[in-house]
């Protein structure tokens, strides 16, 4: 098997290609996430806890490079709208294509079945 260069992409676009279905919806995700990713970094001080923290462990404090590195783990994923799913309120205005909505899963909390977290100090 040869062995893969060191490039300053890493993961490589090849890999991240292969994780969506176009180059659009690639740039779309990762541009999306990542100003998730700003957003939680801005609002860390507020206390809000709105918006899902990064997924990956990285070297790397660039939003988008974190983006990228969630991608490929398969930790941000992507769903398209139906197009007959939306109620008429909810219509695009003409011309416009929908959005792809970036989806970020957090790993779940372990609690036992009674709600304990853990020992109390």
């Amino acid at each position: 098997m040869a062995q893969r260069r060191p490039t300053l992409m890493d993961p490589p676009v090849e890999e991240l290609l292969d994780k969506v279905d176009s180059k659009f919806t690639l740039v779309a995700l990762s541009a999306k996430r990542a100003r998730q990713i700003n957003s939680y970094y801005n609002q860390l001080g507020e206390g809000l806890g709105v918006v899902v923290p990064p997924q990956v462990t990285s070297i790397s404090g660039k939003p988008l490079t974190i983006a990228f590195e969630e991608i490929a783990a398969a930790k941000a994923t992507y769903h398209r709208p139906e197009p007959g799913a939306e109620s008429p309120e909810e219509a695009e205005p003409a011309g416009e294509e929908p959005v792809l909505e970036a989806v970020a899963a957090p790993e779940a909390a372990e609690a036992t079945e009674d709600g304990d977290t853990g020992p109390e100090a």
